[in-house]
């Protein structure tokens, strides 16, 4: 065989080995992993609540909620109930004791991770009247149906004015009438809003509008 032969059998096996090598070091399912892009995700309150509830239950066995609310972020389909960011309130009597839970399925640079992220802990009075904790099974009534209430009592009009119109969720206990009520918010946060619907979040009826 000439000399020439040789030297190109050769480079041919270098490359061929090089290829080979090159192509079993990552597998499709790792390359498609790589190009895969997280997504936001979007849930109604009691889907979020029912996660955060099951991880503040490895904190302390006997917690309960005092209060759950969303942040209105401009892409969550509202119309749905839905937010990419719930906050819940646990406290426990044994600790005497209260912890901020919160679910997020945002993204971006500026998005809280995805998943459960959880507070200290600080000191709760049972005495709290702003802080009385509720029983998970008065919740009945999600926050897509909530919604659904405060639309048909005055939200429809401001949603057809402003189709971006804000909306926040916020449920609480209302120890004065043993009501766990959702406080449908039109506005961005409650302190400054156009509208505000109240539901009882065991029924699903409509209570009032609150000032």
């Amino acid at each position: 065989m000439h000399k020439t032969a040789l030297i190109c059998l050769a480079l041919g096996l270098t490359i061929s080995c090089s290829s080979e090598k090159k192509s079993s070091t990552e597998s499709p399912a790792q390359s498609a992993a790589k190009q895969a892009v997280k997504e936001a995700q979007y849930d109604t309150g009691r889907t979020a609540f029912q996660r955060m509830y099951l991880a503040a239950r490895g904190w302390a066995p006997d917690v309960k909620a005092f209060r759950l609310q969303s942040q209105f972020t401009v892409d969550a389909p509202t119309a749905d109930g839905k937010a990419g960011l719930w906050r819940a309130s646990f406290a426990s009597s044994s600790r005497r004791m209260m912890k901020l839970f919160v679910w997020s399925g945002l993204v971006g640079p500026d998005a809280p991770e995805q998943g459960i992220t959880f507070s200290a802990e600080d000191s709760w009075s049972p005495t709290n009247s702003s802080t009385q904790p509720f029983e998970i099974a008065f919740l009945k009534v999600d926050s897509d149906k909530a919604y659904e209430v405060a639309q048909k009592n005055g939200g429809e009009k401001l949603i057809a004015k402003d189709p971006k119109q804000p909306v926040m969720f916020v449920l609480d206990w209302d120890a004065t009438k043993n009501q766990l009520i959702w406080h449908v918010i039109y506005g961005d946060k409650p302190t400054d809003a156009k509208l505000r619907i109240a539901v009882d979040a065991t029924s699903g009826s409509f209570l009032r509008v609150e000032k």
